[in-house]
């Protein structure tokens, strides 16, 4: 997954103080993984503290890393939360939050080539994750399981 669904950033560097209005995606927090055959992709989350949750992804065959990134979930100035992403050190790029439940958040960024749109959902005990265009199309899903339960 090139933007592994994993965090944000803004209010800390611009000094503003922000109500939160929507409710941080704690439920992402864990390790997660998915495994088919000796292909793996992995996803880190922290739990919101501070103001920031802090996420990482890799994925790889057997043991061959593949690709990474560091991701972060945070407030904007305005208050909205904020997905980022840079693969592989490249310089992040946000994904604002544009609906949220109690069990899934949808973050987007219309002007990015791909993908435009992050979904991360909760299924059970499972973590899920999707990347598409923003009308949904070239969709690529990742279905997490809890490290250490598979």
């Amino acid at each position: 997954m090139r933007i592994l669904p994993t965090l944000l950033i803004a209010p800390l560097l611009t000094g503003a103080t922000a109500l939160p209005s929507t409710p941080a995606p704690n439920w992402m927090a864990g390790a997660w993984i998915e495994a088919k055959g000796d292909s793996w992709t992995e996803e880190f989350w922290t739990p919101m503290r501070g103001g920031i949750m802090i996420g990482a992804g890799r994925n790889g065959k057997g043991a061959m890393l593949s690709s990474w990134e560091a991701t972060r979930i945070q407030r904007d100035s305005d208050g909205v939360l904020t997905f980022w992403g840079s693969p592989e050190g490249a310089k992040p790029v946000p994904f604002r939050m544009t609906s949220s439940t109690t069990t899934e958040i949808v973050f987007a960024n219309p002007a990015h080539d791909y993908p435009q749109r992050i979904r991360y959902w909760m299924d059970g005990k499972q973590l899920n994750a999707e990347t598409s265009l923003i009308d949904g199309s070239k969709a690529m899903r990742w279905n997490y399981s809890p490290m250490g339960e598979n």
